[in-house]
């Protein structure tokens, strides 16, 4: 988002000249970036006392390797590449706050070939992914403008906020990270968000977003997240899917932690109306489930899973062709120790009623793919 680059830009400066006369502490674990267990930040954060007010420090340095059958045309069937090698330096206080969060990031999915991490930065959201200002005149209300993580879906973008090392199916369908302005409002049980934002990172400022959650009691929370266009666009790129960034979806996200037990059922529905002005000769719409959960055996070791099930309606092709199908399983182990851990992952994605071309293998016409997958590294 160009109007707010010089913003965050300017701030970094800011930062980098104060760190020369910092001094250094030990602060409270923050909530940015997100985490879903069962990995955790840092608990004892570095933080600099600076002329700005107290800057908080942190960031990740993980590695993966993984190998597949059928990969789809263009990938291999093995790999080793860096997931995670980024930084965060974020104010959380005061009227003015900031958040900058940069460096190196894949973000492997399933169904999807996979693209490393020297080269995904420069194919979507650059080396600074997310990045935005906030202030926050009280406790409940702010307003953020920059690069914003998406109101939309149950899965983060980057592996290492996740249950599992792989986003999903219905990630697949999302928007992950949008340039825009937004705004949250937290009353008791109630926390909503509403945003004006780019959509699929599209830099027309046509969408709109909200995300309404009610905390229904201790241990269970229930969520709705909607998303839609005021006006077309025929803007097409690596994070800008036509048909998506044309389109309207909805979630409705059930999340329920008890003890060592975490469960988070949701339900997806996406629509694309037909609009030949912008190359969408047939309107399509996906309806997706999927249930994603993890159980802490110990402190140090958990095991995560996720279930899918995704289907497209209409002649528009918003899967794997028109009217396609496709569902996923995935295991999940991780031991984490303080900031370091380990995890690895089998993960099995069956597709039905895909198009010819349009599936698995050398050819894209094999209807299944299984990975097996490791993640390891530190959060610092």
């Amino acid at each position: 988002m160009n109007f707010v680059k010089t913003t965050w830009v300017a701030g970094a400066a800011a930062v980098s000249l104060g760190l020369a006369s910092a001094t250094i502490a030990q602060a409270d674990p923050l909530a940015s970036p997100a985490m879903t267990p069962p990995l955790s930040s840092n608990t004892s954060p570095t933080s600099f006392d600076t002329g700005l007010g107290k800057i908080y420090v942190g960031g990740q340095l993980t590695g993966l390797g993984f190998s597949q059958s059928n990969p789809i045309p263009g990938d291999k069937k093995s790999r080793l590449d860096v997931s995670n090698a980024q930084l965060e330096f974020q104010k959380t206080d005061g009227v003015f706050q900031f958040y900058v969060q940069g460096g190196l990031y894949s973000t492997p999915s399933l169904g999807t070939p996979y693209f490393k991490a020297t080269d995904l930065p420069g194919l979507s959201y650059k080396a600074i992914p997310v990045a935005y200002v906030k202030i926050a005149p009280n406790a409940n209300f702010n307003v953020m403008a920059g690069k914003l993580p998406t109101l939309i879906g149950a899965e983060y973008t980057f592996t290492f906020q996740n249950m599992n090392i792989a986003r999903g199916l219905l990630w697949n369908q999302e928007p992950a990270i949008s340039r825009g302005v937004q705004a949250n409002i937290t009353n008791g049980p109630w926390a909503i968000s509403l945003a004006l934002t780019d959509g699929y990172y599209s830099n027309r400022f046509t969408t709109g977003s909200a995300l309404v959650a009610y905390t229904v009691s201790k241990t269970d929370t229930l969520a709705f997240a909607a998303t839609g266009q005021f006006k077309k666009t025929s803007k097409a790129g690596f994070a800008t899917p036509v048909a998506q960034n044309n389109g309207d979806m909805f979630n409705l996200i059930w999340t329920h932690t008890e003890g060592d037990l975490m469960i988070v059922p949701y339900l997806q529905y996406g629509h694309t109306p037909k609009d030949t002005k912008v190359g969408l000769p047939a309107s399509g719409s996906t309806f997706g489930a999927a249930v994603l959960g993890k159980y802490n055996f110990t402190p140090m070791f958990s095991l995560a899973g996720r279930a899918e099930y995704t289907s497209s309606s209409g002649d528009q092709s918003l899967l794997y062709g028109p009217k396609s199908k496709a569902m996923s399983l995935t295991v999940t182990p991780t031991w984490q120790f303080k900031t370091f851990f380990i995890r690895g992952e089998l993960n099995y994605t069956k597709l039905d009623s895909a198009a010819p071309g349009a599936g698995f293998g050398s050819t894209g016409n094999k209807d299944t793919q299984s990975r097996a997958m490791v993640e390891t590294g530190f959060l610092f």
